[in-house]
């Protein structure tokens, strides 16, 4: 980065109980590429942090509403979602779609409204996804890519670019080097958008 320009943010949620499983390899390889372009990353462990389902109660609904009333480790990950310039969301395919700790997630950006204006508005995405059968079809990844789709298409942010691929085994997301080199070069194209914005 040059002159008094501040560092582009990332953030990176990681939606595996591993945290060294093949999904959190492929989103750290999208933030080695974003690092390389000059963005500050800072990782979150979802499943490290204490974070109950959407009651549905509304109260980050309602006008002059304080929040989400759920009081758990999600009041200190949304300043950091709004804050953030990008995100980057890493999750394994379990039971033909998004890890539960990664929809528990999802859902709770729920109440993002009640703490600022417009806080998707901007906010670029980057999805990491890995799977253990042979095919992102057959392995259920394509319902959660269509439910990323989905939840951002509402939110008007756009998807900047989407990393999937089979790993059956712990680690083995690594024999892909393809892959890895397509998820570094979406970490630079998250943060390096080009001319026109």
């Amino acid at each position: 980065m040059t002159g008094n320009k501040a560092a582009p943010k990332v953030l990176m949620l990681l939606g595996s109980p591993r945290k060294k499983g093949n999904s959190a390899i492929l989103a750290e390889q999208i933030a080695r590429g974003a690092r390389s372009a000059g963005a500050t990353v800072e990782s979150v462990y979802l499943h490290g942090l204490t974070i109950a389902p959407c009651r549905a109660c509304y109260a980050c609904q309602k006008p002059r509403s304080r929040g989400c009333a759920v009081d758990d480790d999600m009041q200190a990950l949304y300043p950091k979602l709004i804050e953030a310039e990008a995100w980057v969301i890493a999750s394994p395919v379990y039971w033909f779609n998004l890890s539960a700790q990664t929809k528990l997630f999802m859902d709770r950006c729920f109440a993002l409204l009640a703490y600022a204006s417009n806080p998707f508005a901007g906010k670029r995405i980057a999805i990491a996804m890995t799977y253990g059968d042979t095919d992102p079809v057959t392995s259920g990844c394509i319902n959660a890519l269509r439910t990323f789709q989905d939840a951002f298409a509402y939110t008007k942010s756009p998807i900047v670019g989407m990393v999937y691929g089979s790993a059956p085994g712990l680690g083995d997301i690594r024999k892909n080097e393809a892959l890895l080199r397509e998820a570094e070069a979406l970490g630079r194209t998250l943060v390096s958008p080009g001319p026109g914005r």
